[in-house]
């Protein structure tokens, strides 16, 4: 563990196991669908459905915002397989400390390196922050001390997993949302929603559904495949 890592992490732990309510509300900010991914899928929606001059631009910006949470994830996962394995602190006995998890739910074999919760939200908090500068900034600070830092507080994560995984996250939204990139990426999607409106809404609810739940059994499953090949 380097000095950086050190320093914040033992700082934060400092904290845990003093008081309960701290504890669970860390934990439910871990834990919990509503504190996570909600909020970031509601202001895409917000983002697509608000009254403004520029719609089709709001809409290519959803569009390309979740295109770039996908980009971040596959990268991540793919660094994930090509850098050294990492263990998270919480199974890391190096570590030296007792962390508000006990166990990280079959998470070992995944590296802790980069982070993918820090990736996905903050490309999507990035987004908005295109679309609003002012709530876009809220949504970025929200994704790096709710989202982030709590995982960095009950152990799951390293602060420079969840720092090299927000830079990855915003330095892909930043770059794709560029009208050369947005504008192409965008247009299929929004001429099929034109064409195909129920069948698109669906596949937007689904979608919306798997970036809420980080689409962890989607994950999982190519995890599995990766290794077995």
């Amino acid at each position: 563990m380097n000095e950086f890592d050190g320093t914040i992490i033992h700082f934060l732990n400092q904290f845990s196991f003093r008081w309960p309510f701290l504890d669970r509300a860390v934990l439910a900010m871990t834990q919990f669908y509503m504190l996570r991914g909600v909020p970031m899928i509601a202001l895409l929606w917000w983002i697509w459905f608000r009254d403004g001059e520029d719609k089709q631009r709001d809409r290519e910006i959803v569009v390309t915002a979740i295109v770039a949470g996908f980009c971040a994830l596959v990268l991540g996962r793919l660094l994930a397989s090509w850098l050294p394995f990492r263990v998270r602190p919480l199974a890391n006995p190096d570590v030296g400390l007792r962390f508000l998890l006990a166990s990280d739910d079959g998470m070992r074999t995944w590296s802790s390196f980069p982070s993918d919760h820090a990736m996905l939200w903050c490309a999507v908090a990035t987004g908005v922050m295109v679309a609003s500068r002012r709530i876009g900034m809220l949504a970025l600070a929200y994704t790096v001390l709710v989202i982030c830092m709590a995982r960095v507080f009950v152990g799951l994560h390293f602060p420079t997993d969840v720092l090299c995984g927000a830079i990855l996250g915003v330095s892909i939204c930043l770059l794709l949302t560029q009208t050369r990139y947005r504008k192409p990426i965008a247009a299929p999607v929004l001429n099929f929603s034109e064409r195909h409106q129920g069948v698109f809404q669906a596949g937007m609810f689904l979608l919306s559904f798997g970036l809420v739940t980080n689409f962890e059994e989607i994950r999982a499953v190519a995890s599995f495949l990766m290794k077995v090949s």
